[in-house]
């Protein structure tokens, strides 16, 4: 019997998933040359059209998430950027297919030698971009996935992943990948087993393999001790969420009878028709850049309007904390982000709101209307200096100023902030105007350790349960228990089990987590008492 081989990666989506095999083919079309360059030309007019048509069927009965990713693909097919450069090539003597896929293999390698994790994690955007072309041009017909195999390649295109039917179970397990890649946030959006960074080693094709994501390793050709480990923990983590989910509907209230309150994150309006009210203690974050960029660009009043009443009315007066655009950084908008060398560092969230006040004061009017009609909060993204709160404030006044004077109802709502930039963890105190703290952990986490939470190569290094981020955390704990100011935190470690204890023994007690990890995280706070060891906390 062969020795079990061992592949570690950095989980995206957490499971288990046990199947044969399936290597990533490799493409080989064939295209026949049309001729001259008009038809060349006519041709990849031809081919991008038929891509867009086959992406805009593809959109109808997905959720906003999925629908979301391929509008942005239809809005770069129907942008001229890249057939134009395509064209010039043609002109120069290459066939429809040789321009291309010249032209995007040019821009995907940019795309992955960036050092923004935010153009790396699009580069399978791209690429998926590139080969729906490809394909149109020679007639080749798109790749299979077989029912429940573990798919290895180098990456999955965002179309592949959501034509094939996961039914049938199975999972991925990607020699490169990012976690934030719109294939990653797919997965785990449905459950989808899946690992990213798992090198260049080789492997066979059909081989049985067991993918254990929850612990980032695809173990090829087992023997019966791995299966049976496998086993063991596939059944412990299904019998641990089965008796979670028996109780998602009773209050988190830990082992020594302290209350937590459970809040949801939710990314589009559309998530609360998945989420039962009486689950939860509230929304602790509702994005609201779904409503910005794409076909749609810039949203209006009214639309901003019914999006916020949607989830306003579904909290039944439960304490909604609806963010503003938080654009820039790893969430470009045309027409309203700029292109900047560091944008992580650049103008973004609150800074790029106040750059643009027309725009912000459209989002504005909406929540201030939305307000009369539940437990509406707002919060600020990427503040770094009190000033930003006091300027969004003034905004806020002016407008509902000018909306009593037309007679329209409104109310002002709380306005607080997210703690995600070190100089406010450092110094709480010098925000005490806030009328709530959210921590955002992951990019707390990446400005004190200065290492991406994206970047496969830095796992090691941006880790929330660091000492450093841990002690932050728990000084803005305390401030808020101090002075009196409501502190949550909604970023990814509220999700992650692994880390409710570290965060209760930090003082935490609101936690806004993803819809699928609501029963575990509150099974988890059950189990937690003052005194036990933080887990993770080395």
């Amino acid at each position: 019997m062969l020795e079990p081989i061992r592949h570690k990666g950095q989980r995206a989506s957490g499971g288990f998933a046990e199947g044969v095999i399936h290597l990533a083919r490799e493409a080989h079309a064939v295209y026949r040359p049309r001729g001259s360059v008009v038809q060349e030309q006519a041709a990849l007019t031809e081919a991008v059209s038929t891509a867009s048509a086959a992406v805009a069927l593809s959109m109808d009965g997905l959720d906003a998430e999925a629908f979301g990713i391929l509008e942005f693909q239809l809005a770069m097919l129907e942008d001229d950027t890249f057939t134009e450069a395509a064209a010039a090539t043609i002109a120069s003597g290459a066939t429809a297919f040789q321009a291309w896929k010249q032209v995007l293999d040019a821009e995907i390698e940019s795309y992955r030698k960036s050092e923004d994790d935010y153009f790396q994690a699009r580069s399978a955007d791209l690429g998926d971009i590139r080969d729906r072309v490809l394909a149109a041009l020679s007639g080749e017909a798109g790749e299979q996935i077989p029912p429940g195999a573990i798919y290895v390649a180098r990456d999955i295109s965002p179309s592949l992943f959501l034509a094939h039917d996961w039914d049938g179970g199975g999972g991925l397990a990607l020699r490169q990948g990012s976690v934030t890649s719109h294939v990653s946030m797919l997965a785990r959006a449905r459950g989808i087993p899946a690992l990213v960074g798992i090198g260049e080693d080789l492997l066979k094709d059909k081989a049985p393999a067991l993918l254990d994501a929850d612990a980032g390793i695809l173990l090829v050709d087992p023997d019966p001790a791995a299966r049976a480990d496998f086993n063991r923990n596939r059944n412990n983590q299904a019998t641990m969420r089965a008796q979670a989910e028996a109780h998602v509907g009773k209050p988190a209230i830990t082992a020594d009878g302290q209350d937590v309150a459970i809040l949801v994150n939710i990314a589009d309006p559309a998530d609360v028709d998945r989420i039962p009210v009486a689950q939860v203690d509230g929304v602790g974050l509702m994005r609201t850049e779904f409503l910005f960029g794409g076909r749609h660009g810039l949203p209006d009043e009214a639309t901003q309007l019914a999006a916020y009443r949607k989830v306003l009315d579904w909290s039944k007066g439960l304490p909604v904390t609806i963010r503003t655009v938080d654009a820039g950084g790893d969430k470009p908008v045309e027409g309203y982000t700029v292109t900047e060398d560091n944008p992580f560092l650049g103008l973004r969230g609150i800074r790029l709101s106040l750059a643009n006040p027309d725009i912000f004061r459209v989002q504005i009017r909406a929540l201030l209307r939305a307000a009369p009609h539940g437990a509406l909060k707002v919060m600020l993204p990427m503040v770094s200096v009190p000033g930003e709160i006091d300027a969004a404030i003034s905004l806020f006044e002016e407008e509902a100023a000018k909306l009593s004077a037309a007679l329209v109802d409104h109310r002002m709502p709380e306005i607080g902030i997210m703690v995600e930039v070190p100089s406010v963890a450092v110094t709480p105190g010098r925000f005490a105007r806030a009328a709530f703290f959210s921590i955002g952990s992951n990019d707390l986490t990446q400005y004190v350790m200065a290492a991406s939470r994206d970047n496969g190569r830095l796992s090691a290094l941006a880790q929330t349960n660091d000492p450093s981020v841990m002690a932050l955390i728990a000084n803005v704990a305390a401030f808020g228990v101090q002075a009196s100011i409501e502190t949550s935190l909604c970023g990814d470690a509220a999700s992650d089990t692994d880390l409710t204890d570290a965060l209760l023994s930090a003082g935490i007690r609101r936690l806004s987590v993803a819809p699928a990890t609501l029963a575990l995280v509150k099974a988890a706070v059950r189990r937690w008492r003052p005194g036990d060891p933080a887990q993770g906390m080395g």
